[in-house]
């Protein structure tokens, strides 16, 4: 017996007694039909509500069953329904369309799911408009219940509603609830999706967090393979990447002086902010990797490199965030635009940037990065590497300890310092750096799907805690690595934001850089990117979880697609933000903007990211491939590994799920293409531009002959 329940969970009560009959049995479960709602009841107990009438009145009216899939007709106060539901490798998918016989109002609609345990955990539920879902254990089970959230663009549309916040609820009542209807109506005859679910069930709770994060990867990977997913486009990054790099360094919106030298600014049009070294090296790096790709040497990066000592504080013995010698210009509007106010982690993101730089022979980068690993020791023996918001440079007192009330710090911190001490100990090869990085990982265990503060840093903890579990075999580092990309597939936007300014660029598979951030954002994109692409080369060797390939293949290859948005020429001028937060909007600047909202909110809220112009300079090395004195490359929006050229002949191994297509393209650049095979055949076709296009699956040897 439910105790502690609303009226509408309570009329629940009666499908877990076993004393009704349902009126339809199948591999789902069972249906069951009140006056005023068609209930399922899978084996786990779970009671899902398939339709609801208030007021009563409904009837069946057809029905259909095959191959496992029941269909209904239903008939009811407000209008005709349809339900369908069915299993397919164990994943029950329902659906529930209405079609109003008047215009029609849902000012209310409950949770749809009902759990019969009397305690349960949930474990990650909706936040925001990130994907609609719930993961959830009790003592006997665990599941993952999921909402497509895209097939409800029409209700969206018409009733101007978001899905933000959709799903959720608090134990034994969570589930989907509609969108509540104020402004506009339903509009009477025309047929809304207003429910498209899935859920799949374990009957194996998890028993510890490093069980918790494989599960809640295997179940989500599970239930992606039946969602129904757009396919990708090509978009020409190599173009896009020339029209990007000149406005970076001839855009004057992107640049400030201090003394002689000139700096990145965070955001275009941005001259009150001072420089901070953050900004200088995020853009720096990317460029680092366009250059060794083969692009020729650029003069933007010696500009913005010999700019860099000026943050280097002598006496603290440490790089600063911000310029010293325009720091005290700053108001202090916000907390951390103050001189001596560091926030955690950009004391440590630049330092694993300068680290990547003397990885590869900058002696400049070197001695700044080993010039400033002291302090980074120091201030995290302080806090004993339990990083707080922010604190002060000189006293290291905390000026802000936690994120929000009893949530604690920045709890990702310890994942990029151990990444950091990790490099150090690479570029030293002293002992002591090594074992500063395993006493940071011992602070991720036990933060479970709190872990994540912001999106670039934990994807560089998966990263660093795969390289100590290659370095020690030891398997609590492979849990947390896993533990990490878990909380990063919490935060993805797993449908199509398909209303409103939502209709004009996909959003299909986005990242959030923050726990709570309402919008995704170009530049902790670009960097979780780049770092997913590195974790799958660092894993050669061992043997990932397909959940794991499957996943990170997929994000990758939405992003190649749909990061073109970001920037302002390919969105329609109305869209944008007239008044941004930081700086100005340049609808014709190829600067990506900060942000991409909700559907009912316009882009570029924040401003336009100059350190977020890496995106570009990321893609086109990471999954573009020269082919020596030819005029063509090959392209994969997945990731490839082993790339080799013999002859005429370029082999590789396309990564990812072999269940999934990608595009796999031989891009001409300027004469006519040559004739190509491909091994294993696929077929191939040539595009309007002249390139040579084949679909292709994951998690295969490929080779390319002409």
């Amino acid at each position: 017996m439910l105790q502690n329940i609303s009226p509408w969970a309570a009329a629940a009560n009666h499908l877990f007694n076993g004393k009704t009959a349902p009126i339809y049995r199948g591999d789902y479960g069972d249906i069951f039909l009140q006056e005023d709602a068609l209930w399922l009841l899978t084996e786990n107990q779970l009671a899902l509500r398939l339709a609801y009438a208030p007021g009563g009145g409904l009837t069946v009216s057809h029905h259909q069953e095959k191959d496992n899939r029941l269909s209904l007709s239903m008939e009811a106060g407000a209008g005709k329904i349809f339900v369908s539901v069915e299993t397919i490798d164990n994943v029950v998918h329902f659906k529930t369309d209405i079609q109003p016989n008047t215009d029609l109002f849902i000012p209310f609609s409950p949770r749809d799911l009902i759990a019969k345990a009397e305690a349960g955990e949930i474990h990650v539920k909706q936040v925001g408009t990130r994907s609609g879902l719930i993961y959830a254990s009790t003592k006997e089970s665990a599941f993952l219940y999921f909402q497509d959230l895209g097939s409800l663009m029409e209700y969206n549309q018409d009733t101007q509603t978001s899905c933000a916040e959709v799903v959720g609820g608090t134990w034994p009542e969570i589930g989907f609830c509609l969108p509540a209807t104020k402004d506009k109506p339903l509009q009477k005859g025309k047929r809304y999706i207003i429910s498209d679910g899935y859920i799949l069930c374990s009957d194996q709770p998890p028993k510890d967090e490093a069980a918790m994060a494989a599960q809640y990867m295997d179940l989500l990977a599970a239930i992606y393979l039946q969602l129904p997913r757009e396919d990708t486009k090509y978009q020409p990054w190599p173009e896009i990447i020339g029209k990007g790099l000149h406005d970076l360094i001839h855009n004057p919106a992107c640049w400030s002086q201090v003394s002689a030298h000139s700096y990145l600014n965070a955001y275009a049009c941005d001259y009150a902010t001072p420089p901070e070294i953050m900004v200088q090296l995020a853009v720096l790096m990317p460029l680092q990797d366009y250059i060794e790709w083969g692009a020729h040497e650029l003069e933007v990066m010696k500009k913005i490199m010999d700019g860099l000592p000026a943050f280097y504080n002598e006496k603290l013995g440490t790089i600063m965030r911000w310029h010293p010698a325009v720091a005290d210009k700053m108001e202090g509007e916000e907390e951390q635009k103050k001189p001596m106010v560091m926030d955690s982690w950009y004391l440590h993101h630049p330092l694993l940037n300068l680290s990547r730089l003397a990885l590869k022979g900058n002696k400049v980068a070197e001695k700044l990065f080993l010039g400033s690993i002291g302090f980074a020791i120091k201030v995290a023996h302080h806090f004993d590497y339990q990083w707080p918001v922010f604190y002060h440079m000189e006293t290291l007192a905390v000026i802000k300890a936690e994120t929000k009330p009893g949530e604690g710090g920045e709890k990702d911190v310890p994942g990029l310092y151990a990444h950091i001490m990790l490099q150090a100990w690479e570029l030293t090869r002293e002992e002591k750096y090594l074992t500063e990085a395993k006493k940071a990982a011992k602070r991720l265990k036990g933060l479970g799907f709190s872990l994540f503060y912001q999106a670039n840093n934990t994807s560089f903890g998966a990263g660093a805690m795969l390289r100590l579990f290659k370095e020690t075999k030891e398997q609590v580092y492979l849990d947390l690595s896993y533990l990490c990309l878990a909380n990063i597939y919490k935060n993805v936007h797993l449908w199509e934001c398909n209303y409103g300014n939502g209709k004009h660029f996909p959003s299909f598979f986005a990242l959030f850089p923050l726990n709570d951030a309402p919008y995704t954002a170009v530049y902790e994109e670009q960097e979780v990117f780049c770092a997913l692409h590195d974790y799958l080369l660092l894993a050669d060797g061992i043997e990932l979880p397909s959940s794991v390939t499957l996943l990170i293949a997929e994000y990758l290859r939405y992003l190649v697609d749909r990061s073109v948005y970001y920037y302002p020429p390919m969105l329609p001028k109305e869209i944008l933000a007239d008044k941004p937060k930081i700086g100005e909007v340049d609808p014709n600047l190829w600067i990506a903007l900060e942000d991409i909202q909700d559907g009912w909110e316009k882009c570029g809220t924040v401003g336009q990211e100059v350190y977020g112009a890496g995106n570009a300079f990321g893609i086109v090395p990471r999954h573009y491939f020269k082919i020596p004195n030819h005029d063509f490359m090959i392209y994969c929006d997945y990731p490839l590994a082993h790339f080799k050229i013999n002859k005429r002949t370029a082999s590789f191994n396309i990564l990812g799920d072999g269940r999934i297509n990608c595009k796999l393209m031989v891009v001409k650049q300027e004469e006519k293409l040559p004739e190509f095979t491909i091994k294993p055949e696929f077929n191939g076709k040539r595009t309007k531009d002249g390139h040579l296009e084949f679909t292709v699956s994951g998690n295969q040897k490929v080779k390319v002959s002409w």
